[in-house]
Order: structure tokens, then sequence, then C-alpha cells
């Protein structure tokens, strides 16, 4: 708020100071005439009773009247020259030799000397002296109590327009986090109402959208796997049977496709299940060298090559850490296995933890992941070019669901390049308030 309050600040403050030296210079320039008149106007009558008073006195006298005078005036200056005294412009000498009083304007129009012709040489001056510098301060100090009144003013404006915009900040971060009924309650009152309803509105159809979306993946799903169960069933009875090898090498490979449709279905549903936003993470406390242990030894059977080398990094001395173990262990099973399928012969797991959280990565030595992939990546069904045959690739849901994992628990999932020279996947999870 105090940024914002001090760049607005700044533009008004600058903008008035500019505008308080700047305009009246070019109004002046532009009616100039109209001024040096008033000012004519103005200080006729004056300047008549100081000719007077020259006029009543023998001229010889003229030299101690204007010393009295300059003490009877002050701090205005009374002083006699002659009319073509060289500090007069070449206007100015014609109007006083035609007998013509002469004014001079500065600031704001005011003028700042006065000259009367006494007779065909010689004219009294009445000069104006600048302001007293006490007095210049005071001016000054109004200009900064202005400014200090107009800081209030935007101060008192701008602080219901920053309330309600760290209330719409507050929405939008907690709706993007996963709460879809979260609302910004603004009044239309407001002067970001019409904004803040908008915003309702747009969340009212994404959370419908969503909902809809994730039950019908949940319907599906639970409606998909009855099926699927009683074709394994059958399938099993069948080949129970004495059948031809032909037959029975087809039924076996309608078992495997059934199988791996049923993977399918418990992916959907595990990721579906992620999306929920009243799904409350648990908080449990676990040794971390065990934690990660125990997940190693979850997917040693799987490892497709007895030569790939699976080394554990831990670094410092590993704290017991708050996390919830069954979607940790489900995100890092996902970025193993990934390993698995794309290294070369190594793999390492990192662990650190600090004051501020815990990190945890997994490297390989296999080929990576080009800069332009590396967030799509994580976006369900994604696959690599390199990857599509399912073979290979999997569903492209594995790192869509860890990256989901790591996001209920309030921590993120990048991928950067390992230094083994293929990717490291980081985690990140903060320490629990």
């Amino acid at each position: 708020m105090f940024r914002i309050l001090f760049r607005l600040y700044l533009v008004t403050i600058v903008s008035y100071s500019a505008a308080i030296y700047l305009v009246p210079d070019v109004v002046i320039k532009l009616f100039h005439e109209r001024f040096v008149t008033y000012n004519l106007d103005y200080s006729r009558g004056l300047q008549t009773l100081i000719v007077n008073q020259f006029h009543a006195v023998p001229e010889a006298q003229w030299p101690a009247l204007a010393v009295e005078m300059d003490k009877d005036f002050a701090p205005l200056h009374i002083a006699l020259t002659g009319n073509d005294d060289p500090d007069f412009t070449l206007y100015e000498r014609e109007r006083l030799q035609s007998g013509e009083n002469v004014v001079r304007i500065g600031d704001w129009g005011w003028r700042t000397l006065a000259v009367a012709p006494l007779n065909e040489q010689t004219v009294v001056q009445m000069i104006v002296p600048p302001d007293p510098m006490d007095v210049s301060l005071l001016y000054w100090s109004i200009n900064v109590l202005i400014g200090a009144t107009m800081l209030a003013c935007l101060l008192l404006w701008l602080r219901p327009h920053w309330r309600d915009l760290e209330r719409l900040k507050g929405t939008a971060e907690r709706f993007g986090k996963g709460h879809l009924g979260e609302r910004t309650r603004i009044s239309r009152h407001s002067n970001i109402g019409s904004l803040a309803n908008v915003f309702d509105t747009m969340a009212g159809d994404i959370e419908n959208l969503l909902n809809q979306q994730r039950d019908l993946l949940n319907a599906v799903s639970h409606e998909l796997r009855t099926p699927l169960t009683r074709l394994d069933f059958g399938l099993a009875l069948a080949l129970s049977d004495d059948l031809p090898a032909a037959s029975r090498e087809r039924l076996q490979g309608l078992v495997a496709h059934i199988r791996e449709l049923d993977e399918l279905v418990l992916e959907l549903l595990s990721y579906s299940r992620l999306q929920n936003p009243a799904q409350i993470p648990e908080q449990v406390e676990v040794a971390l060298d065990e934690f990660i242990d125990s997940i190693l030894g979850s997917v040693d059977e799987e490892l497709e090559s007895p030569h790939i080398v699976i080394d554990v990094l831990l670094n410092g001395q590993l704290e017991r850490f708050t996390l919830d173990p069954r979607l940790t262990a489900r995100a890092i099973q996902n970025l193993l296995r990934n390993a698995m399928r794309y290294c070369e012969k190594r793999i390492q797991v990192g662990v650190q933890v600090c004051a501020k959280g815990c990190e945890i990565w997994v490297d390989d030595d296999g080929i990576g992941i080009p800069d332009d992939e590396r967030e799509r990546i994580f976006e369900p069904f994604y696959r690599l070019d390199r990857s599509r045959d399912r073979a290979t690739g999997g569903f492209g849901l594995g790192l869509a669901i860890s990256r989901r994992a790591l996001e209920a628990q309030g921590g993120t999932l990048t991928v950067e390049p390992s230094p083994l020279g293929g990717a490291r996947f980081r985690l990140w999870l903060p320490t629990q308030s």
C-alpha cells in the first residue's frame, strides 16, 4: 500500500509543484499587457502622491526629500534617477520621456518597480524589495502544509481501495490454490465493486465447470472398474481351462490390456482425489532417512535393468520432518519410476533440510528434458515425443499427480538440468507452522 501511496503522492506533488511554477509564467506571458495595465492603474494613486510631494519643494531639495521618503516608505525603496538610465529598457525609456508612468511586473503578476517622471530628465522610482527570509519560509510552510493535506486526503481515499484490492488478491490466491468456494464478498458500492462482481461470477463458473469435470471423471472411473474387474475375472477363469497355445497367448494379451486399463483408472482416480480442495493433507512427523529408504524399497523390484544404480545423498544431519507420508511417497515413487524409465545406468536421490523446509531431488543420467517442455510435462496426459510409446511413456499422469501431491501440502515440484547429464526433479516442502 505504501509503495502505491508514495508513487501516487510523488506524481501528484510533482505535478502540483510544476503547475505552481510554470502555469503563472505562461498566463502572465499570454496576458502581459493586461497585467501591466492593471498594475499601472493600481500604482497611479501612490505615484501621484509621491510626485506631488516632490513638486511641492524646490528641485534642489529633491535628493534630500528622496532620502527622507525612502525612510518613511521602508521597506519600499524610493530613489531618483534619470529617464535615460541604462537599467531601463528602450520601451520604458520611451514612455518615461513622453511623460508616462512605467511599471515592471515579476512573479504572479505583482509589480516589482513603479517609475513616474518628475520633469523632462528626472524620474522617481518606487522599488519593491523581495520578501524577507522569514516571510519566504512562511510561504514555503504553507506549501508544505498543502502537500501534507494532499497526502492525508490521498491516504483516506486510497485506504478503502487498498483494502478491497487486498481482499480481491487474497481471494484470487486462495482460489488459485484450489479453494474453489472462495469469493471476494466486496460490496457493490465499492469503487471496485463491478470488478469484484465479475471475478465472483468467473470464479463461480470455473467452480461449476471443475466440479462437473471432477464428478464426471469420478463417475466414469468408478463405473469402468466394475466391468474391468468382471473381464479380468472372466479371462482368469478362461485361462484356467486347457486351451491351445495360440488362444492362451491371445487371452494373456487381453489380460495385460485390461490390467493396463485398470491401472489407468486408478491413476485417474488418484488425480481426481488430488483435485479436491476439501482433502486436508496429513501432518505426520517422519525420520527422513527411513522414509526415503522405505520408498526405495517399494520400487526396487520395478528396476528394469540390474545395472541401474540408485545412490542416496543425505546432506547434513537430517532431522525429523512433518509431511503427508502418503502424498509425498506417491510423488517420489512416480519420479523414481520416471527416472528408471529414461536413465542410462545411474539415479541419485538427494535430501536436504533447512529451517524453511525440506528439499528432495531425483537426478538421472538420461537424455534430459528440453527447455520448452519443462512445464508442459506436468500437464495431465502430456508425454514427450520420445515417450509416445505406451511401453515407455506411461499414461502421462505420473508427473501431474506428483506436482498435485506436493502442491496439496503447500510445496512445489520443478525440473531442471541434472549434474548427471539428464533431468533433476526438485521437490520442496515448507516447514509446517
